[in-house]
């Protein structure tokens, strides 16, 4: 398989630097600046054991400035933060070739339709991964934890994909496996998501932090309890058992990492809140299921973005 990835930030270099060693890949980058930078250093991954490589790999940028590769892909890994979905939707149209597939792991809700618009619902495979990633500098990351990626082929089509880039995510060393519920898949995500996303942001810490603080561990609660509610109106099936000691299993596994919704807060740009706890309080609402927590929490890092540039410190 022919694999572009669009998105450069911590998850894209991630995947791309895990890939590359097993699979023909190419990195879409937003800026010229740092496809050229990718492609005369390549990716800079510390991985889980401390150690650090560089992984050569192919690049190009959809700022164009040059023309994009055209119908040349047989699958696009979309990783992109969820207000740029739309645009990789269009990238993805013009890159794929005829029946390729786009695979979203992104955060959040509201990625597969945002896509499907642009490449249609059937080339949309839903997927979700638990690896974790922080960015250290443009092409520069940290693996910061393991964790299984999730796909969720709907058909015989996506199926066929699915099982290719199963076996290429296994060959790279990433536990992959295959669900058929892509709703149970996505909302298993967005718990998760939910809990840490908007408390790792708020309090500025890593993600090991909120499972040692009690006041963060009640805030995670009641976020689930909520959003648990929320789902189980929407007929949606939840994993099993509590989810409260699932997420504080994945704070302890990722300790040391800064979620997502912190590292775009330390570097001032818009955060994936109103996909996630925005998404659960927006759905509750229109199901007559209050999320007051959630909706408060969305409010907030709406808020710290907003405010910003007059931040005291």
């Amino acid at each position: 398989m022919d694999i572009v990835i669009i998105g450069s930030g911590a998850m894209g270099c991630l995947f791309a630097a895990l890939l590359a060693p097993v699979a023909r890949i190419s990195l879409c980058c937003r800026s010229g600046n740092q496809a050229q930078l990718v492609c005369a250093r390549g990716v800079a991954l510390e991985a889980l054991d401390g150690q650090r490589r560089k992984q050569p790999l192919a690049a190009f940028s959809s700022d164009g400035q040059e023309p994009l590769p055209q119908a040349a892909f047989d699958a696009a890994i979309v990783l992109v933060k969820t207000p740029d979905t739309g645009a990789a939707g269009q990238l993805a149209a013009r890159l794929l070739r005829e029946g390729g597939m786009a695979l979203t792991l992104q955060n959040g809700l509201g990625n597969r339709e945002a896509l499907a618009a642009h490449v249609g619902a059937a080339r949309v495979l839903v997927g979700s991964t638990a690896q974790a990633s922080t960015l250290l500098a443009p092409a520069e990351v940290r693996h910061a934890g393991a964790g299984v990626t999730m796909l969720a082929p709907q058909d015989a089509a996506q199926r066929a994909c699915a099982q290719q880039l199963q076996a290429l995510f296994q060959a790279a060393g990433m536990a992959c496996e295959l669900t058929e519920d892509a709703d149970a898949l996505l909302w298993a995500k967005l718990l998760v998501n939910a809990a840490i996303n908007p408390l790792g942001a708020l309090l500025r810490v890593p993600n090991g932090a909120l499972a040692e603080n009690d006041d963060a561990r009640a805030l995670m609660a009641q976020v689930l309890a909520e959003a648990q509610t929320v789902a189980r109106a929407l007929g949606v099936a939840l994993p099993e058992g509590d989810a409260l000691e699932r997420v504080l299993g994945v704070c302890q596994r990722t300790a040391a990492n800064h979620c997502s919704m912190l590292q775009d807060v330390q570097r001032g740009r818009a955060t994936e809140i109103d996909a996630i706890n925005g998404s659960i309080a927006r759905l509750g609402a229109e199901a007559g299921v209050p999320a007051p927590c959630n909706a408060t929490l969305a409010q907030l890092v709406r808020a710290l973005h907003s405010t910003a540039k007059t931040a005291l410190f």
